[in-house]
């Protein structure tokens, strides 16, 4: 297996640093976060989903994407995905996203998934993405980048036999499946091993944070909880657990780091996660 960095992660480095750290520390590759940044946003501290330095601009001007593409080839670590927020419907937006993943020679984008929060009908929402997704196909084959769906809560798409549902009419070729236990640990939680052999041949990557469901007020009656994320070994995902059903299905491709616990700075958050998980392949 290979690792990565997804740079919502990394928001106080600036693209140069970050890429100079990955190969320092033995990376293998980046996914680019990509959103614009509001200016009034910009004069804020860094921060995971705001003033975030390590964000690609999807406006940005071709010189600009040769930049980032460049800088990762001089460094010899691959661009594994350009990670937007996409919306499901947008085929301008998704075609646009496309476009600059192809240039700077991504692999693969975040497509869109509609959200659930009991405002629409489940089946409804689900023959929209449908929909949707049959057109991304298209546009993923003339473009050569793969559109992935991932397992992420209040969603559709919140566990593996929901993604799986979602992507099955397609082509594993094209279309495929970003699985994140992570994120199912808030919702969507399978046994790892069966979601990984349903999803056979649309597992094509994986983001690795953890979380735990904390009590809000223990003196409160009845208790209530929320989801807090931690660092990789703290949390409810039991990750030698993911690794071991990983290898068993055949898996080979990128886990990527998404530590969202601020427990420690970037550069030593992101050595201590891949010393954990080569730890855990050993």
């Amino acid at each position: 297996m290979k690792f990565s960095v997804f740079t919502v992660m990394t928001p106080d480095l600036k693209p140069e640093e970050l890429v100079s750290s990955l190969q320092a520390f033995g990376y293998d590759g980046v996914e680019w976060r990509c959103t614009p940044i509001p200016e009034k946003v910009k004069r804020n501290q860094p921060s995971y989903w705001g003033n975030n330095l390590s964000t690609l601009d999807p406006r940005s001007t071709d010189d600009e994407l040769k930049s980032f593409h460049t800088g990762s080839m001089n460094s010899e670590i691959e661009v594994v995905s350009v990670t937007p927020y996409l919306t499901c419907g947008d085929l301008q937006e998704t075609e646009r996203i496309l476009q600059i993943a192809n240039k700077i020679g991504a692999g693969s984008i975040r497509l869109g998934v509609p959200q659930y929060n009991r405002t629409f009908h489940y089946n409804d929402l689900f023959d929209q993405a449908v929909h949707y997704l049959y057109e991304c196909e298209q546009l993923c084959k003339q473009y050569d980048v793969k559109g992935l769906v991932e397992t992420h809560h209040n969603t559709i798409a919140a566990s593996a036999s929901s993604a799986y549902r979602l992507v099955s009419p397609f082509s594993p070729d094209h279309i495929g499946v970003l699985y994140d236990p992570g994120n199912m640990v808030i919702e969507g939680h399978e046994n790892y091993r069966l979601g990984m052999e349903l999803l056979g041949p649309y597992l094509a990557h994986v983001h690795a944070k953890n979380a735990a469901w904390v009590p809000v007020e223990k003196n409160e009656e009845p208790l209530k909880w929320e989801s807090q994320w931690t660092s990789l070994p703290e949390g409810f995902v039991k990750w030698e657990e993911v690794i071991k059903d990983l290898k068993a299905v055949g898996y080979d491709g990128f886990i990527g780091m998404e530590d969202f616990s601020g427990k420690y700075e970037t550069k030593e958050a992101l050595q201590r996660n891949l010393a954990y998980f080569k730890q855990l392949l050993s």
